[in-house]
């Protein structure tokens, strides 16, 4: 059972022991921290009564209810006016906050993590997630205690609003590069699997408003996930059986929270998530020439397609802000992560599955392909992603000084953990900023090369621990 407090939001388990567990207690605790933060930071969204605004909004997990309602009288005790969209996905509520001219929003998920998983994800005015400063803020905040409850007369008000989901999907379809009518005229038939959260509601009404045929698998909204939320070839083997069986012209998942986005080919094989973010720049790119931006622990495939397409591409430190940052001050087009993020500014600077599936049926509905022949017109490099769990004893900070020390004369990046680049392949070792783990991700032309290089890291890591 684990609390988890990072530039990723407050991330834990349900239940357990205080300051050990995401609690009703932290659950109060930090939101306390937030509110207080918001309203140091921000001018009142109504000058009348001087009260600043805050967005609510959470995907569909058991513990969902329980801490929505915690979080948003919380925020109400503190003075803040909340506008709750209930269920929703992170990107909706990112949206919402600007529109809304909110000082600041909430999402309440733990994205890919199990059901006994939540978590308080926290956006700024913009709707984008908090620098590394600004949390550094909250929890200094939240470590104090610093908090000043508003009285009686002076709390905030609750005002419900359902149709965000909606109109999310409008913005998306308003979009110059997406081609709704273009999509409709293929009759595509598309299988998604929403891993019973709210991305079982908003992608299907998102495809149905395109003109595809929806298949629907585990779409119902009840927090009771199939399966590891976590959009990974291991995960999903019954949508891959599921686009065989309907003969789908392919498959869509989500992650809980509808920031990750993979597909699956018409052949049942997985397009690989790290593609989700290379075809839809592949098109993006051919529309709108530019710069592009990915995490250090992305495929080697985006910087190929950008050459392609005569854009320069960086890579950032991982985590959603990190990139973010970048694209900003290189002026990116598109961007993202490679598990399955697509960062799409001319909408907003947040990972959305929305866009995502949007512009990549646009791609599609213009090339005379299958989603399996697309995949193999790229450049085909295979990923091996691995982790080893953190026990009180290992001191990961030693680890990667001594992983430096050892393939020195390598080109080696230290901009997040340790990055070692070897001529074909590289790996990417750091600490997870949302659980208790050390990630191994690994990149060769082939996924035996793949697998090789990740089990002879984690065996000189094991080595070097002495475990």
């Amino acid at each position: 059972m684990t609390l988890i407090k990072s530039i990723s939001g407050i991330r834990g388990t349900i239940g357990g022991v205080v300051g050990d567990n995401l609690t009703p207690v932290d659950a109060v605790k930090f939101a306390s921290a937030y509110g207080t933060w918001i309203k140091q930071q921000a001018q009142p969204s109504n000058p009348t009564t001087g009260k600043v605004t805050v967005v609510i909004g959470r995907d569909a997990r058991i513990s969902g209810p329980m801490i929505h309602n915690l979080v948003m009288n919380t925020l109400i005790g503190l003075g803040i006016d909340v506008i709750d969209l209930g269920l929703s996905t992170t990107p909706t509520v990112e949206i919402a906050v600007p529109l809304e001219k909110a000082q600041g929003g909430i999402i309440l998920t733990a994205s890919h993590n199990p059901k006994q998983w939540n978590a308080l994800k926290l956006l700024n005015h913009k709707g984008e997630f908090l620098s590394g400063a600004d949390g550094a803020q909250i929890l200094a905040i939240a470590e104090a205690e610093a908090f000043d409850f508003s009285e009686v007369d002076e709390l905030g008000t609750v005002t419900v609003n359902d149709a965000y989901m909606d109109i999310h999907i409008d913005e998306v379809l308003q979009l110059p590069l997406v081609d709704a009518e273009a999509v409709a005229q293929r009759k595509y038939k598309v299988v998604v699997d929403g891993v019973n959260s709210s991305g079982g509601i908003i992608i299907p009404n998102l495809l149905e408003q395109m003109g595809v045929e929806v298949v629907k698998l585990y779409c119902e909204p009840n927090g009771h996930f199939p399966h590891n939320p976590e959009p990974l070839k291991e995960h999903l083997g019954d949508i891959c059986e599921l686009v065989l069986r309907e003969k789908a012209d392919f498959g869509i998942v989500v992650d809980p929270d509808v920031d990750r986005l993979a597909f699956i080919s018409n052949d049942g094989e997985m397009f690989g998530e790290e593609y989700t973010l290379v075809a839809v720049a592949d098109y993006v790119l051919s529309k709108t020439p530019g710069n592009t931006v990915s995490n250090m622990s992305s495929s080697r495939a985006l910087r190929d397609i950008t050459t392609k397409h005569n854009g320069s591409y960086q890579a950032s430190a991982v985590g959603e802000v990190n990139v973010v940052e970048l694209m900003k001050s290189t002026n990116a087009i598109i961007g993202g992560e490679g598990n399955g993020g697509i960062i799409y500014p001319e909408l907003h600077y947040g990972r959305d599955s929305l866009v995502g599936v949007a512009l990549f049926l646009t791609y599609l509905a213009q090339q005379e392909l299958t989603v399996a022949q697309l995949r193999a017109s790229y450049p085909q490099y295979y990923m091996s992603k691995n982790k080893i769990e953190l026990t009180p004893s290992l001191d990961v900070d030693a680890i990667l000084v001594a992983m430096t020390a050892k393939y020195q004369h390598e080109e080696i990046s230290t901009i997040d953990g340790v990055k070692i680049d070897f001529p074909s392949e590289w790996v990417h070792l750091r600490k997870s900023n949302t659980e208790p783990i050390i990630r191994i991700y690994t990149e060769a032309p082939s996924q035996a090369g793949a697998d090789a290089l990740a089990l002879r890291i984690i065996d000189e890591i094991k080595n070097i621990a002495g475990i």
